[in-house]
């Protein structure tokens, strides 16, 4: 099993952070915290122009997936820079509508390919909270075997982060997909939102990481960089440990979805779900969500007070790593399904 990125992967990694360093997500993010979607949206549209959300989407309906690779070197760099959005949702609906298949796929694949339609959705077993559906073109609920469209966003509940709102659905809309194949298409977008929130969970630590082993070096006390420090060093080499263990389980549970997409009649993005894929998928969500919540919380300690405060960009990181643990199956769900394989 090759776990290296080819050279036009990590090709494409470079091409997103240059993109997204120029174009200033932290205020990007706090317009999205604020209720403006303007800017968000405007971000959204580039990274779709790059590429991003074809990833999850057949060719036969305008994308170029599935490439569950290329999909988590993408929400790396995305979260590195904290992309506000439903990033992991947009991308699961794709595997979602492309194993319903029909009219539904054919209305909102090719924009979901584009960039033009910003979804969430919710799926049995994984809570009821649709992200940001405030901000959503569409936010789609499978219940059993049938597949709705949800007739509004629902009133917002409490979330540790502000930029990541949540809402539960309104009840009721029109089945727009219903049968076996539908439980079995849930299944797969299930594993992938639980993917693709593992590797932004990763990039969250990832970016955390840098910015803490920064900041370390420049404050001073005793007339020293504190990252001289014996203990802040054990710190920091102890957060870097967890990250870099997450990766390899990342990109083999992407290396197990991608055997998937390969297997005879999955190229239109139907494929199952696998136990072995779902067991890798729970192995890497568990990991990297752990790692990028202790990321944090090393990020809280070595800043001191002021890493929490707004007006450090970091405080975003922040508060997105414990959410992220959370999302799309918690630890001891995770768990509990890697020991049941």
């Amino acid at each position: 099993m090759r776990f290296l990125l080819t050279d036009e992967q990590r090709e494409f990694g470079r091409s997103l952070d240059a993109l997204l360093t120029a174009a200033d997500t932290p205020a990007v993010l706090r317009a999205w915290a604020a209720g403006d979607h303007g800017p968000g949206r405007a971000l959204w549209g580039r990274l779709a122009d790059a590429g991003v959300f074809a990833l999850a989407v057949p060719e036969a309906y305008g994308g170029v997936g599935p490439l569950p690779v290329e999909a988590a070197v993408a929400c790396v760099e995305l979260a590195r820079h904290a992309v506000p959005g439903p990033v992991a949702e947009t991308l699961a609906a794709g595997v979602l509508l492309a194993g319903a298949g029909g009219p539904v796929a054919e209305e909102w694949l090719p924009g979901i390919a584009s960039g033009a339609a910003v979804v969430s959705l919710t799926l049995e077993g994984y809570g009821p909270y649709a992200p940001d559906a405030d901000a959503a073109d569409a936010v789609f609920t499978v219940s059993g075997d049938e597949l709705r469209l949800a007739p509004g966003p629902g009133e917002p509940s409490a979330s540790a982060d502000p930029a990541r709102r949540l809402f539960r659905p309104e009840p009721g809309g029109a089945p727009v997909a219903k049968g076996p194949a539908l439980r079995a298409a849930a299944r797969a977008a299930g594993d992938w939102a639980a993917f693709a929130t593992a590797a932004l969970a990763l990039g969250c630590g990832e970016e955390l990481l840098r910015a803490t082993v920064a900041y370390v070096k420049q404050r001073t006390q005793f007339g020293v960089p504190v990252g001289s420090f014996q203990a802040v060093k054990h710190r920091l080499a102890d957060t870097l440990l967890g990250l870099e263990f997450a990766r390899p389980l990342l990109y083999g549970a992407a290396a197990e979805l991608a055997s998937e997409v390969s297997r005879p009649g999955a190229g239109t993005g139907s494929a199952e779900g696998s136990p072995g894929a779902g067991a890798a998928v729970a192995a890497a969500k568990v990991t990297a969500g752990e790692a990028g919540y202790a990321a944090a919380r090393t990020a809280l300690q070595l800043h001191g007070a002021i890493g929490y405060t707004e007006e450090l960009d970091l405080a975003w990181w922040l508060r997105r790593a414990r959410p992220l643990r959370d999302a799309w199956g918690t630890p001891s769900a995770c768990r509990a399904r890697v020991l049941a394989g």
